[in-house]
């Protein structure tokens, strides 16, 4: 078999797991075709008769070329107002990039985007591709031990889990505070384009509530909407969900999270500094 034509065959039957990986590591379906065409030029200029596991070695050159445009991703953004927002994947004729979207979900994404290059990338390759710390090790320039600890950090970044110097204390205050201002009845909907962002569509109660908020709304701003107080979460310098208040009494009573463009595109935001 004519050997261009034989690494066509085995680039293309290596390209879903290429563009998981992309999508994994980039969030952005421009920059995953990007990388997994830059994946196959480097492939058509290399020598490949010495490579036993050209899928291994396949997943390992996309994983170079992500970390490359997330190292210039994040040298271009000089004032950041917020983390990447993952955008959402179309379907293609299979539907695969669909069923990948759903395996990983948005709000992963958003997480997996405040995590270091190479955190991101040990991460991604380790505790989802199942890719050994000593093949991971010479991507980020590391030993398969600092390879290791750096996944270990994005672990913990990913469930959550505070570093072991948390302020404790303080969490605990800011939840109490919040939890204050909630109805105990209060509740909380979400349109389906919030809910492809990581939102339930509803949730009942002020602990559930508080429970779901927390480390959530960092991005979120004080704002009047159509001339009501109102919440504005700012990702990337873009308006991305409005958050609508409604107050009974002195508490919260019902939260609607709106995420979707057109309707976001009606209202009259102004972000309060």
């Amino acid at each position: 078999m004519d050997e261009k034509k034989f690494l066509a065959e085995q680039f293309e039957a290596n390209r879903a797991r290429l563009r998981a990986v992309a999508y994994r590591m980039l969030g952005s379906t421009g920059e995953i075709d990007d990388a997994v065409q830059e994946t196959w030029l480097r492939l058509s200029r290399s020598d490949t008769s010495s490579v036993e596991n050209l899928g291994g070695w396949l997943t390992t050159v996309v994983a170079r070329v992500c970390l490359d445009m997330l190292r210039s991703r994040k040298s271009r953004r000089e004032e950041p107002m917020g983390p990447h927002v993952p955008e959402p994947l179309a379907d293609d004729t299979h539907g695969r990039d669909a069923e990948m979207a759903d395996s990983v979900g948005a709000a992963l994404l958003v997480v997996l985007e405040t995590l270091a290059p190479a955190e991101r990338l040990a991460f991604v390759l380790h505790d989802m591709f199942a890719v050994p710390f000593e093949e991971i090790a010479p991507i980020v320039g590391r030993t398969p031990a600092a390879a290791r600890q750096l996944a270990s950090r994005a672990r913990r970044r990913v469930q959550g889990t505070p570093p072991p110097d948390a302020d404790f204390g303080r969490q605990k205050n800011i939840v109490d505070a919040f939890l204050a201002v909630l109805d105990p009845d209060v509740v909380v909907r979400a349109d389906q384009a919030a809910q492809r962002l990581g939102s339930l569509a509803e949730i009942r109660g002020a602990t559930a509530v508080a429970e779901f908020f927390k480390g959530r709304a960092q991005a979120a701003k004080p704002a009047l909407v159509d001339g009501s107080l109102a919440l504005a979460v700012i990702f990337g310098g873009q308006l991305r969900i409005v958050v609508r208040l409604t107050i009974s009494g002195e508490r919260i009573s019902a939260i609607d999270a709106v995420a979707d463009a057109e309707q976001i595109g009606e209202f009259d935001v102004t972000v309060l500094t």
